[in-house]
């Protein structure tokens, strides 16, 4: 089992994908700042990126 399954995500794709809709950034955007960060900061430091996003993007 995978962190992402453990999660109730099917896979890393799936959950970058409720992420954006979660947060609203666009799909993009996670998917280039989950690439620069690495798999190991995805419940972490992708998070707290995301939101440093919306706070900066208005």
């Amino acid at each position: 089992m995978s962190i992402y399954t453990e999660h109730g995500y099917y896979n890393r794709a799936d959950y970058l994908k409720d992420l954006a809709a979660e947060t609203g950034v666009p799909l993009e955007v996670v998917h280039t700042l989950a690439d620069l960060l690495g798999p190991s900061e995805d419940f972490d430091g992708l998070v707290s990126a995301l939101e440093d996003y919306e706070l900066f993007s208005d």
